[in-house]
């Protein structure tokens, strides 16, 4: 008895579903998975602290990566995670949490541990307020990173070249290997001093915290990534 045209429906239905499923289940097990780390990349590092942003008058500008800066990506900037860091940023007064890519160096203000991008603030509600109580932790890596360099102290920086050449020369005694790098602010042309050329962040912070008694500062440890 051949099936009326309603039953072949259902039996079409009942074999489309079984496919669909089959499909799925294979789908699942040939998923790519997840790029294997560098040794010693910080998956699962965490870190609090004041996350502040960054948008108009950096827009276009180059990121530490080689990158040009768009507000409007998820991106933040952090003074030494590795560059192609993953990382999911919560606020701890709303809760709300976004995943960005660490592309650029920064925040260079004391007491601020990230700089997002205007999209990563907007994505956790801190664009009114500028700035947020947030936890960071890392859950993985892109391969666009451009590796892990050294740690350097920034102890200071000048509107003049020759100041920060001054200092330069002086803290070159004392923490060889320093170098001025240059940024254009929307404030201006700035010449930043960073020192030394620590191996870890330890012997980096130790140096931070010799300086800050020495000459009555506040430095601060960035990752050289070979910005030039």
């Amino acid at each position: 008895m051949r099936p009326q045209p309603y039953a072949r429906v259902v039996y079409g239905l009942a074999a489309a579903v079984a496919l669909c499923g089959a499909l799925a289940l294979q789908s699942c097990r040939s998923s790519p998975a997840p790029v294997d780390h560098p040794p010693g990349y910080p998956i699962g590092f965490i870190q609090r602290g004041i996350a502040s942003w960054y948008g108009p008058g950096f827009h276009g500008n180059k990121t530490a990566n080689g990158e040009q800066y768009d507000m409007y990506q998820l991106t933040a900037a952090h003074r030494t995670l590795p560059l192609g860091s993953i990382a999911v940023v919560r606020s701890l007064t709303s809760g709300r949490q976004v995943t960005v890519r660490i592309n650029d160096r920064g925040p260079f203000v004391k007491g601020r541990v990230l700089d997002l991008s205007l999209a990563g603030a907007r994505a956790i509600g801190m664009l009114g307020k500028g700035t947020d109580e947030i936890e960071l932790r890392v859950i993985g890596y892109s391969p666009r990173s451009s590796g892990a360099g050294v740690f350097r102290v920034q102890i200071g920086a000048f509107a003049s070249l020759e100041n920060a050449r001054a200092l330069l020369a002086w803290a070159e005694s004392k923490f060889p290997g320093g170098r001025i790098i240059g940024v254009n602010l929307p404030e201006g042309r700035r010449y930043r001093v960073q020192v030394g050329q620590f191996l870890t962040e330890g012997q980096a912070m130790a140096a931070s915290a010799h300086l800050d008694r020495m000459l009555d500062i506040e430095s601060f440890v960035v990752r050289d990534d070979g910005e030039k």
